[in-house]
């Protein structure tokens, strides 16, 4: 009757919750004396209650009686097929309380408010990184180990990161899937088709801090910097020449090696640099360059 009148006669003397039935403050009070009296005999894990242990055999039997009506997927626990269930009905119960947000598990939500609140749970043992989401500590810990669980079928090659694996993956295939709105360009990689974007845009987002130079790619800002600071990575393994940028060490290569890649479409000529062909195209054109 205690469900029709709302009933909640059996109290905890420890905090204030309150139960409907003796069964259910029994079980609550554990959590106070950290009682665990349901043991499994299959490993060393015991529980609280007796509905947690039913759970946990079904983690050594693989039983999923618990099935989904609409697409016929089954799980060991019944809340997991609640949470399933809202996939096919849109319902989204738990609601974010300083925006317009709604998810449909309670995780998802607990996620998205840190975006609030600017908390970072997660934190790196072996520096200061600290992390919204357990995930992006997990990935950030293969920085320090090395580890590269990511492995292409194909070739050697080997990633931390299941993204990098899928952009790299396209390398074999030739596949674009990053296509430009406003010309024929396609790109193997989201980053690329942004950086792209920008040649139409104009937009130049990265500011060099010591002039008021400015780049549509990130790399271009860090090339530009050597510029000021003199530094000259790029060296050559033939005559120890260095160089600011890949791209001038690539053509400085060339004059020990004389390839000469850039061929003229028109004529026989070709040369070891691209502007040099450039210029060798107006004797063509009749264009000059400006």
């Amino acid at each position: 009757m205690r469900t029709h009148t709302g009933e909640i006669p059996f109290k905890c003397t420890i905090c204030s919750a309150a139960f409907s039935q003796s069964g259910g403050l029994q079980i609550h009070i554990r959590t106070h004396t950290g009682e665990r009296t349901y043991k499994c005999i299959l490993c060393s894990a015991a529980f609280s209650h007796l509905g947690a242990l039913r759970n946990h055999i079904r983690t050594h039997t693989g039983e999923k009686p618990h099935i989904c009506t609409v697409c016929g997927f089954a799980f060991s626990k019944s809340e997991n097929l609640k949470v399933h269930m809202r996939t096919h009905t849109g319902e989204k119960p738990h609601k974010c309380i300083t925006c317009s947000a709604a998810f449909s598990e309670l995780g998802s939500l607990k996620k998205h408010i840190r975006t609030h609140t600017g908390e970072r749970p997660y934190k790196c043992t072996i520096c200061s990184s600290a992390f919204s989401l357990s995930e992006h500590l997990k990935k950030h810990t293969r920085i320090h180990t090395g580890e590269r669980p990511y492995k292409c079928t194909m070739c050697s090659a080997a990633f931390s990161l299941s993204g990098t694996l899928k952009d790299h993956i396209r390398t074999h295939t030739g596949e674009k899937p990053y296509k430009c709105t406003i010309c024929t360009s396609a790109f193997s990689r989201l980053g690329h088709l942004k950086g792209h974007m920008r040649t139409h845009t104009g937009e130049k987002p990265y500011n060099c801090t010591i002039c008021s130079s400015a780049f549509s790619h990130s790399g271009q800002l860090k090339g530009h910097m050597r510029t000021h600071t003199g530094e000259r990575p790029y060296k050559c393994t033939m005559c120890g020449g260095a160089f600011s940028q890949l791209g001038g060490l690539n053509s400085h290569i060339r004059t020990h090696t004389g390839e000469k890649p850039y061929k003229c479409t028109i004529c026989s000529a070709a040369f070891s640099r691209q502007w040099h062909l450039k210029g060798h195209l107006t004797i063509h054109t009749g264009i000059s360059r400006t």
